[in-house]
């Protein structure tokens, strides 16, 4: 009985393990991502965003989301969602003060039919600033 017990709370902890190891990331979306931060380096993460200092936002199917202030992005992948971002959607966000921040959520709008097509929880925002270089 004890063996059962035990093989049964071990099959329990390999669950969470297993689902994660089907949330591959999207080849294509990471390769748009890298692309987009190219010659950039990643900053302590931020929990929030002033939306007064925000130009504009792109979708990274299935990937993320990178929001524009000045000369940094700032890349928000969401804790929950992520599979349903698509770069064809409207982002519909209600804000409940100045920022946006890690425990907001965001709708999804498809841009063709106007019907509500999913949400993300989003995350911490890690902001991207160019790699300055040296001249001689």
């Amino acid at each position: 009985m004890r063996a059962l017990l035990t093989a049964a709370s071990l099959a329990l902890l390999a669950l969470p393990g297993a689902a994660m190891a089907d949330d591959k990331a999207n080849p294509k979306g990471e390769a748009e991502l890298a692309k987009m931060l190219e010659g950039r380096v990643a900053g302590k993460p931020v929990k929030c965003l002033s939306t007064h200092s925000m130009d504009n936002s792109t979708v990274i199917d299935k990937t993320a989301i990178v929001y524009r202030s000045g000369s940094k992005l700032y890349v928000n992948r969401p804790r929950s969602g992520a599979e349903q971002l698509d770069d064809d959607d409207i982002l519909l966000t209600k804000l409940y003060g100045s920022q946006l921040c890690n425990v907001d959520k965001v709708d999804l709008i498809d841009r063709s039919s106007r019907m509500w097509s999913g949400f993300v929880l989003l995350g911490d925002f890690v902001p991207y600033q160019r790699v300055k270089t040296s001249s001689r």
